[in-house]
């Protein structure tokens, strides 16, 4: 068992990313909403980051046998398996193109960058109000 505060957090996504590539489980002891731990066994599938900024790890839960989201900031300790996915996770409704997926930390960052520090429309020479 890894203890996400012993360790630094691109290690832990290191280690979601691996276990999502290999298709693999993760043990992951998880503090809800209300504070409370509680421990999941998940199929990740998808890690993202949310409009806040924040890291989510998208992951079919085997307690409840559906689609959940985890932020990576609540995940107190985590187990990576060795065991495959056993669930099927449901089809994406999001429209082709309208989701980034983002793979490795080295991604993650450059793509937190380009949102944080990049215009969010073009600007061209007909843009006068942003004239010094």
């Amino acid at each position: 068992m890894r203890h996400t505060s012993q360790q630094a957090s691109t290690k832990t996504l290191a280690d979601l990313y691996r276990a999502l590539d290999r298709a693999e489980a993760v043990t992951i002891t998880y503090l809800d909403q209300d504070g409370t731990e509680s421990v999941r066994t998940v199929e990740p599938y998808d890690i993202r980051t949310t409009k806040s900024g924040r890291i989510e790890v998208r992951a079919m839960c085997r307690l409840r046998n559906e689609a959940r989201g985890f932020l990576v900031h609540k995940i107190v300790s985590y187990t990576l398996h060795r065991s495959a996915f056993v669930l099927t996770r449901p089809e994406a409704t999001t429209p082709a193109g309208a989701v980034v997926v983002v793979r490795s930390p080295a991604q993650l960052i450059a793509r937190e960058l380009g949102r944080d520090y990049l215009p969010a429309r073009r600007i061209d020479q007909t843009h006068t109000s942003l004239a010094a």
